[in-house]
């Protein structure tokens, strides 16, 4: 799969929401699983919690432009930093040199210098930070309190500059720069008026296309030459998507996935100048279209990609269909995704995935067809010891089909068991099949996990979605408490035995769980998830403020839905909560803020409400540095022997 420039028009505020699958270290005597799981499963058979949450050998592998080198996030002094092999001479260097955080992603700019985004203890403050390849030392290139950077484009034609977004001058909004990667000199290239939330570029880096909200709508702002100003083309309902994919090969039109007069997305090639949809590129009937694959190299559209009970291709091109059979007979049992190129289309970076293992990264020499391990991504994990994810559907109680995912322990009887409800984040995502380390720990301990893209999830069209608007807490929840008695009924669940587990919107989902159905639950985990709606929407960060009309309209405005969110915050209603409740939070979260946890966990312990509660100082909205995650996870483990397995 080439990589691509993609720009989600949906919302950016969506982010407020990240499904987390964190990770963790034990201190603490843990029960055996003979003991949490009725005496059905032998003592050997517990995996370490460590295991399953520390840090991968190897991850996140990319190629350089030339395809000489060969890069990948591993493990030093307990920080994932960047590391580049020389493929010719096998030499190994680490170029990076982070101890208080784990780097997030990075970016090859030509072939002698990688770029990374770090934040400050989980503020998203992401900085962007130089790393020549020869392991000289990074460089913070952006070196301003209170700013965050994103990339545009890494402007792969030159070596000495990329175009970032950055906050700097108005903390709500982004301008663009370029940014010379050894100067670090700033130019500014577009700066934003105030309702720009996206910006795109053509094929040759040049700033084409933007996104402005305005209330309920998005303007999809375009211009021919770069030395035109920007006009609108078209303005939509933020209802309907438009979400640009790239430019064409000859940067005159647009390929975009949208589902302007239709319930699912389809992808389209659009025409800026006639403002219409021309062809139709792909579509799927049940699921929204979202992922166009394409040849740089040989100007070819090679194939879509869409999801629905896993990840499937559709290939509209004989030689890159061929590459995926190649790969696919290589590595079988395995999902098998191309994740970059080297510039001329020579060399493939490979990753595969199954729901038993996080799999290797691999390089792949098209024209000699020959397949190179980089390394196994956690080689400690036995697959055979691992539980299969399976796909699953219900009828919600008005009729509508709910999809999901069940996974059961291995090795006991798959009847009455204990479960654990594992609501996503978003709550505008869905949960995809593949290995899920909670998953996975949890299973290992005898428990049954269920996930659940209730209505409001994306993906299967906008119908789907639109039902969620204004149903936090109401048929959304409704949904949950579904799933939990389709798996009572089906005796998969003890009824007795069920907890529910999420973070961030799935933190709320549970606190929700708790408070309006509290007979079902035997205990609850919230992580960094808001409990009161209004303290919410008063702390936004201030790049979401253009965002705020449709959050109010996804989710109910302070004003005029003042009754519904009340109706619907958690905080409002401590008193129907009586399960045991565990709440971690991160202290400089900047999406749900330390007072949504604070404001709950004082509301039950004034109560005598059994709660427990873990802050992190140095984490945001979620945990990140290895020993918080193995804290949280070895915490969550006696929460759960105590409250669900005894």
């Amino acid at each position: 799969m080439i990589k691509y420039k993609s720009l989600l028009t949906l919302i950016a505020i969506s982010a407020l929401l990240l499904s987390f699958t964190a990770c963790a270290k034990t201190k603490i005597e843990v029960k055996s699983k003979i003991e949490s799981s009725g005496g059905r499963v032998d003592k050997t058979e517990l995996i370490p919690l460590r295991d399953f949450f520390k840090n991968p050998v190897a991850s996140e592998f990319s190629i350089s432009p030339n395809g000489n080198k060969v890069a990948w996030k591993a493990p030093w002094q307990n920080r994932m930093n960047i590391f580049v092999k020389d493929l010719p001479s096998g030499a190994v260097n680490r170029i990076t040199s982070s101890t208080n955080r784990d780097i997030s992603g990075y970016y090859w700019v030509g072939n002698e210098r990688i770029l990374y985004g770090q934040d400050l203890g989980g503020d998203e403050n992401f900085h962007t930070y130089c790393a020549p390849v020869d392991g000289s030392g990074a460089v913070d290139l952006t070196p301003f309190e209170n700013t965050r950077t994103g990339l545009v484009d890494e402007l792969e034609n030159d070596d000495e500059n990329i175009l970032i977004t950055m906050n700097k001058r108005d903390a709500r909004f982004f301008d663009v720069f370029k940014l010379n990667v050894i100067t670090g000199e700033l130019t500014l290239v577009a700066q934003n008026p105030g309702n720009i939330t996206g910006w795109m570029t053509d094929n040759a880096g040049n700033l084409r296309v933007a996104i402005a909200t305005q209330g309920g709508n998005n303007i999809i702002l375009y211009r021919k030459n770069i030395e035109d100003e920007f006009t609108p083309i078209k303005t939509l309902d933020f209802r309907t998507s438009f979400s640009p994919l790239f430019f064409s090969f000859d940067d005159n039109k647009i390929y975009v996935s949208t589902n302007i007069d239709r319930d699912k997305s389809a992808i389209y090639l659009f025409n800026p100048e006639s403002k219409k949809l021309e062809e139709m590129i792909f579509e799927h009937p049940d699921v929204d279209a979202e992922n166009l694959i394409r040849s740089k190299k040989r100007k070819v559209i090679t194939g879509a990609g869409y999801y629905s009970d896993k990840h499937h291709y559709v290939f509209f091109d004989d030689e890159r269909e061929e590459v995926q059979n190649e790969l696919e007979a290589l590595l079988p049992g395995y999902e098998v995704v191309v994740t970059g190129l080297n510039k001329d289309e020579t060399q493939m970076v490979v990753r595969t995935y199954s729901d038993r293992s996080l799999g290797a990264g691999y390089i792949y020499d098209i024209p000699n067809k020959k397949l190179e391990k980089i390394a196994d991504v956690s080689p400690w994990f036995d697959e055979s010891r691992m539980a299969e994810t399976k796909p699953i559907t219900f009828t919600s109680r008005d009729g509508l089909t709910i999809n999901g995912y069940l996974s059961l322990p291995v090795g006991i009887p798959a009847t009455n068991l204990p479960m654990v409800l594992n609501p996503h984040g978003g709550p505008w995502a869905r949960d995809h099949w593949g290995f899920n380390p909670e998953t996975q720990f949890l299973n290992n301990r005898g428990v049954a996990v269920l996930q659940v893209n209730f209505r409001g999830s994306t993906g299967y069209g906008r119908e789907f979605w639109e039902k969620g608007f204004k149903q936090w807490g109401r048929t959304m929840q409704n949904d949950l408490t579904d799933a939990v008695k389709w798996a009572i009924d089906q005796n998969i669940a003890d009824p007795e035995k069920v907890a529910i587990y999420g973070a961030s919107y799935g933190g709320y989902a549970t606190l929700a769980g708790l408070t309006y159905t509290p007979d079902l639950y035997a205990c609850g985990i919230d992580y960094v998830g808001p409990s009161n709606l209004f303290t919410l929407m008063n702390s936004f960060p201030p790049y979401w403020e253009s965002e705020k009309d449709r959050f109010y309209t996804m989710v109910g405005d302070p004003v005029r839905d003042k009754k519904l969110l009340e109706e619907i915050s958690p905080a409002f209603h401590v008193d129907q909560i009586t399960a045991p409740l565990f709440v971690a939070q991160g202290a400089n979260d900047p999406r749900v803020k330390k007072a949504e946890s604070d404001q709950i966990v004082e509301a039950l312990q004034k109560r005598g409400i059994a709660v427990e509660y873990m802050v992190k100082d140095n984490e945001g909205h979620g945990f990140m540095n290895q020993e918080n995650k193995f804290e949280f996870y070895e915490a969550m483990e006696t929460f759960l022997n105590k409250h669900l397995l005894q």
